[in-house]
C-alpha cells in the first residue's frame, strides 16, 4: 500500500445517451422498455507528472436502487443524476493529491451524507462514486501502462485501512494472490415478461436474436439460468415449471439461481416457495441445480430476519440490502451466506466483501461457506460490461449473471467507428453481425455460455479503447 502512486484528480466529466430496449424487462416492480446509461470521465496527475484520462459507464436503472413506489421512473434516474453531481463536486472539492483508493476514503462518509440530506439511501448514494472510482483508476493504470489485474495485483489503489471498514483485512496478500481469467460463463437472465417458448411470442420482433427462453438455450448454449420471481405463489411455481420444462429438455447439466427481487413478503413466504419449489413433481430437476437464492426480502425487512433460527434449504444473498459498507457483516450474523457484487454499487465495496469472504472461510476452515455472486444492472457493450466481467474474474467468480446483450440489441445506440473500434480491439469478446435491414451491429460474443474476457488483460481497467464523448450529451442538467 505504501507504494500506490498519489494522484490529483485535474477533471471529472458526466455524460450519459439514452439506451432503447429490444424487449420489456421485467423484475421487481418495474418493466424496462429504455433507460439512459451514463458515463464518467476522469483526468489524473500523478506526483512525477504522469498524466493519464480514464472512464467508466453504468446504466441507470429506475426502480432498483430506490424502489419507492410513489416516484416516477423518471424522478428515480434524477436522483442519480442527483448522486453522480454530488460524487464529482466532493472529489474536485479537494485537490489535495491521494492514492485512488485514498479520493474514496476520505470522501465516502461526507458524501453519504450529501445524499442523505436530500432523501437518498445508501445504496443510491453509492452509485455516484462507484462510477467514479471506476474512471480514476482506469486513468491510473493508463498513466502507469498496467493492466487493471496487475494493478489489482500490485495494490496501485492503495487499498487499505484509511476507512475503518477496511481494517483488520490483509489486503497486500489478498490481492496478490488473485488472478484474471480467461473466461466467464454467462449466466442468462430469465425476466418475468419474458416468453419462455414460441408459443408465448405474440409479437414476433424478427432481429436476427433470440427472443424466447427456448432461442436463448439453442442460440448460446448457456448452462447457468437466473430466474427472477414475482413474490405471487401460484403465479411463480407456474411460471418456474414453464422453466423448467425448457431447461429439462434442452439445457443439459445447467444450474440456476432464482431472484426475488425484494418481492417475496417475508421469511415465512420465501420458505412457503421454496418448500413448494421442491415438492412439485415438475420442478425436481430445477430444485436439484438451485445455487442460492437472492434477496427474496424487502431491504427495510430483510437485515431483520434470523436465517440462522429458519433455516431455507438453499443459501440466501443479499443484493438490494447492500447499501453500505458494513452490510455483509449485518447479514452474515442474521445467516445469509452471500452478497452479490455489481459494479454500480462500488468497485472498493467488491473488494471488500471478496477480502472478508477469505478470511472468514479461513478462520471457518470452510472455503466457500461464505460467498460473492455476479448479478447485473443491465450492463451494456463497452466500457460498462468490461469493467463488470474483469472485476468478477478477478475476484475469482466464474459465472456472471449477463442481461444487456439480452434486452438490448449489441452496441447499436454507438456510432459506427466506435462499435467497429471495441468489436477490433476485444474480438474475442464481440461480434460483428447485421441487422436484417443490413445494419452493421457490434454484439456481445457468447459461444458455449461462456464469454471469452482474454482481452481485457490490457492497460487500462480493462479496455483498450474509450468511447466517443462527442457522441455523448452531458449529463442533464449540464
Amino acid at each position: 500500500m505504501s507504494s500506490a502512486p498519489r494522484l490529483r484528480i485535474l477533471a471529472l466529466e458526466l455524460f450519459e445517451a439514452p439506451v432503447a430496449l429490444r424487449m420489456p424487462f421485467r423484475f421487481g416492480v418495474v418493466t424496462l422498455t429504455h433507460a439512459h446509461q451514463a458515463w464518467a470521465r476522469a483526468t489524473v496527475e500523478l506526483d512525477d507528472g504522469r498524466r493519464g484520462s480514464g472512464a467508466a459507464a453504468e446504466i441507470m436503472g429506475p426502480k432498483w436502487f430506490d424502489k419507492n413506489p410513489a416516484l416516477s421512473n423518471e424522478r428515480n434516474v434524477e436522483q442519480l443524476r442527483e448522486v453522480l453531481r454530488l460524487a464529482r463536486q466532493a472529489y474536485l472539492s479537494d485537490t489535495t493529491p491521494d492514492t485512488a483508493f485514498g479520493h474514496f476514503a476520505r470522501h465516502h462518509e461526507a458524501h453519504r451524507r450529501a445524499a442523505e440530506a436530500l432523501g437518498h439511501n445508501p445504496l443510491l448514494a453509492a452509485y455516484g462514486p462507484a462510477l467514479l472510482d471506476r474512471a480514476v483508476l482506469d486513468a491510473l493504470c493508463r498513466a502507469c501502462g498496467l493492466p487493471f489485474a496487475a494493478a489489482m495485483r500490485a495494490n496501485l489503489p492503495g487499498i487499505g485501512p484509511r476507512h475503518p471498514a477496511f481494517a483488520g483485512l490483509d489486503f497486500g496478500a489478498f490481492l496478490a494472490g488473485l488472478r484474471l481469467g480467461a473466461q466467464v460463463e454467462a449466466r442468462h437472465t430469465v425476466g418475468l415478461a419474458d416468453p419462455i417458448t414460441d408459443a408465448d411470442v405474440t409479437e414476433p420482433l424478427r432481429d436476427g436474436l433470440p427472443q424466447t427462453l427456448q432461442q436463448v438455450v439453442r442460440r448460446y448454449g448457456h448452462r447457468c439460468y437466473k430466474l427472477k420471481v414475482g413474490g405471487r405463489l401460484e403465479a411463480d411455481l407456474e411460471r418456474l415449471q414453464a422453466v423448467a420444462a425448457v431447461l429439462d429438455a434442452e439445457a443439459g447439466n445447467y444450474a440456476v439461481t432464482l431472484d426475488g427481487n425484494e418481492q417475496v413478503a417475508g421469511l415465512e413466504a420465501t420458505g412457503e416457495l421454496l418448500e413448494r419449489l421442491r415438492r412439485t413433481p415438475a420442478l425436481q430437476g430445477l430444485a436439484r441445480r438451485v445455487l442460492y437464492i437472492e434477496q427474496p426480502i424487502a431491504r427495510d425487512r430483510a437485515l431483520g430476519v434470523d436465517l440462522q433460527r429458519s433455516p431455507l434449504p438453499w443459501p440466501v444473498i443479499i443484493d438490494e440490502s447492500d447499501g453500505t459498507l458494513e452490510a455483509f457483516e449485518q447479514a452474515r450474523d442474521c445467516g445469509y451466506r452471500g452478497i452479490s457484487i455489481k459494479t454500480c454499487k462500488g468497485l472498493y465495496k467488491a473488494v471488500l466483501n471478496a477480502a472478508r469472504c477469505a478470511q472468514w472461510n479461513a478462520q471457518r476452515g470452510q472455503p466457500g461457506h461464505w460467498f460473492l455472486s455476479a448479478e447485473d444492472l443491465t450492463t451494456q457493450g463497452g466500457l460498462s460490461v468490461q469493467q463488470d466481467l474483469a472485476l468478477a474474474s478477478l475476484l475469482g467468480l466464474t459465472h456472471a449473471e449477463r442481461n444487456g446483450h439480452h434486452y438490448v440489441d449489441g452496441l447499436r445506440a454507438r456510432p459506427q467507428a466506435e462499435q467497429q473500434a471495441w468489436a477490433a480491439a476485444h474480438p474475442d469478446l464481440y461480434e460483428r453481425a447485421a441487422t436484417p435491414d443490413g445494419e452493421p451491429v457490434t454484439r456481445l460474443r457468447i459461444a458455449g455460455g461462456r464469454i471469452a474476457i482474454g482481452s481485457l488483460d490490457v492497460p487500462g481497467f480493462a479496455s483498450a479503447v474509450l468511447p466517443d464523448f462527442g457522441a455523448m450529451d452531458p449529463l442533464h442538467p449540464p
